[in-house]
């Protein structure tokens, strides 16, 4: 017998095939990050803008676990930590609760006086915290960022990157700084120090925060069950934590599959023609269509380009989906729907009326624009002239370079109205419109270069709208749907001066139509006062920006 006999004769029997491992339906979905973290999410408030988050962060972690509950932290921990003031400690409470991938999380499901109770994951805040150190992405045909910076102030509406291109920036950025949050949601093995790093699979689902799998709202499967190592885990065993290097590598790799994938997509949109098939990247197919409306799977739907007409969509379009609202000019847009987040970017002399906002709506880069809405919280960046007719549960952020702001208490109504805001969230008996909050004129978001001396400066506020001057806004019965619901009137109380204001002007009116009526006047006289009162009703209608409104219902 061979020596080599021998060894096969001594080798054990072949043994029975593993069983097949469990299929995971969620393997080959594309890794995306979760835009409105980086949308909605940032503030301009520089002691939460760290030049180095990993070294600053570990310790604030450290403070932040020691003043935690239940591993989660209130407002008051979050101000002596950070060393803010407890008004903006509120404000980064609430704003991490406005982007928060968990809906079930305490913080999300909080009413507004149950906010600092409720107080944030320690997790989640850390995360939070980490991406304030974040930089918006500049245009690509601009490099140099103090040659772009006058031309974004004075029309930033031609600078908003594609959506592809703001996707590949913040994956990159996730890319560069992966290890340094990983490390700061992990834990060391005990007795083996900190140089053997493990985290659990509730610690990874809270970058969830930051990365999902999939990209339809709120339909994306649960961080861990697009993972290898803890898919398909007994709900009733704790699945094992993982080493900290393994879900690095693991996250790192997709990251680098996705870029690469974007890279190639943005690649052929430049050296061919647009696919207009191509959903993955909504912001460029709408640049090729005025007046064009992108529903996609993908991210939010995309109104852009809309000019000299009206458009209204219901809730049958919009229902629980995110809007964009882009460069829309000289128009009137009805957005009767319940919505998570809206956003209106670079639009001028346009009145927008957004039904109930349920998470958060961004007004930034508008010209003489009047938003109507009823949102939980409303952020508005960079704007002049705008006025905007509020139903806001928490105070109005105004960030950035601002001017001749306006507030005004909620002005309108339709017919499903508080359906919507019961279904998103909004408390028609809590309104701070008249509460705005200014923070930086600068954002230290933004990649732009400043003129030295100006980071503290604070954003100018908004004036609130002489009551004399509130009016109401019709909507008119067949913008509701071929069903009627049941709100007929304005579901927020209006302040007394305003009540009041409303009461004295419609008594005024009654006064001067029966003097103009019981005027003894000759025929020919009673035609001049009609000319003249139609020329100042005129003027009044094209002063006010009413006008729009007026051939939008004549278009109808």
């Amino acid at each position: 017998m061979t020596e080599e006999q021998d060894l096969i004769d001594q080798s054990p029997p072949p043994s029975a095939p593993d069983p097949e491992p469990k299929s995971n339906p969620n393997a080959n979905l594309v890794i995306h990050p979760r835009r409105v973290s980086f949308e909605h999410g940032l503030l301009p408030i520089q002691k939460l803008v760290f030049t180095d988050p990993i070294q600053t962060l570990a310790p604030v972690k450290q403070k932040l676990a020691d003043a935690a509950s239940n591993n989660r932290v209130g407002s008051a921990a979050v101000a002596d930590v950070l060393q803010i003031s407890g008004e903006h400690a509120r404000l980064v409470l609430e704003t991490l609760g406005s982007v928060l991938h968990s809906e079930s999380d305490p913080l999300v499901r909080a009413k507004p006086e149950e906010v600092d109770s409720a107080g944030a994951d320690l997790r989640d805040l850390i995360l939070f915290l980490y991406i304030q150190s974040y930089k918006k992405l500049l245009p690509r045909t601009h490099k140099d960022s103090a040659a772009v910076a006058d031309l974004v102030r004075s029309n930033s509406r031609r600078f908003m990157p594609s959506q592809a291109d703001d996707e590949a920036h913040q994956l990159s950025y996730l890319q560069k700084h992966l290890a340094n949050m990983i490390s700061l949601l992990a834990e060391p093995v005990e007795g083996e120090g900190e140089e053997s790093l493990v985290i659990s699979m509730e610690a990874f689902e809270h970058l969830g925060f930051l990365v999902q799998f999939g990209d339809k709202g709120s339909d994306v499967p649960p961080l861990s069950q697009a993972t290898p190592f803890f898919a398909n885990s007994d709900p009733d065993m704790p699945a094992v934590p993982v080493p900290a290097s393994q879900v690095h590598d693991w996250l790192l790799q997709n990251i680098a599959s996705a870029l690469e994938s974007i890279t190639e997509r943005i690649s052929g949109k430049e050296n061919g023609p647009s696919n207009a098939s191509d959903q993955d990247d909504t912001m460029s197919d709408a640049c090729a269509a005025p007046n064009k409306v992108v529903p996609s799977g993908r991210g939010p739907v995309l109104i852009e380009g809309v000019s000299k007409t009206s458009l209204v969509k219901q809730a049958s379009d919009l229902r629980g989906r995110s809007v964009k609202v882009v460069n829309c000019h000289d128009s009137v847009i009805y957005l009767l729907a319940p919505l998570r987040y809206a956003t209106v970017h670079g639009c001028s002399d346009t009145t927008i009326v957004l039904g109930a906002v349920g998470k958060a709506l961004r007004v930034e880069h508008c010209e003489r624009v009047h938003v109507i809405a009823a949102a939980k919280r409303v952020c508005i960046a960079n704007c002049r002239e705008c006025v905007f007719f509020l139903g806001v549960n928490q105070r109005p952020l105004i960030v950035g370079d601002n001017h001749k702001l306006q507030v005004a208490p909620y002005n309108t109504y339709y017919s499903h109205l508080e359906e919507h805001m019961s279904e998103v969230g909004v408390e028609p008996t809590i309104n701070k419109w008249d509460k705005p909050l200014a923070l930086g004129a600068v954002d230290p978001h933004d990649s732009l270069s400043h003129p030295a001396g100006v980071a503290d400066a604070q954003a100018e506020s908004a004036a609130c709208v002489d009551p004399d001057q509130f009016i109401n806004f019709l909507i008119p019965n067949w913008f509701s749907g071929e069903e009627i619901g049941s709100t007929k009137d304005n579901p927020f109380p209006l302040p007394d001066a305003y009540m009041s204001a409303q009461q004295r002007n419609l008594i005024n009116f009654e006064e001067t139509r029966r003097s103009l009526r019981e005027a003894p006047l000759e025929e020919n006289r009673k035609k001049e006062l009609s000319s003249a009162l139609h020329v100042y009703f005129k003027d009044w209608l094209y002063a006010s920006g009413n006008i729009r409104q007026l051939y939008c219902l004549q278009g109808d």
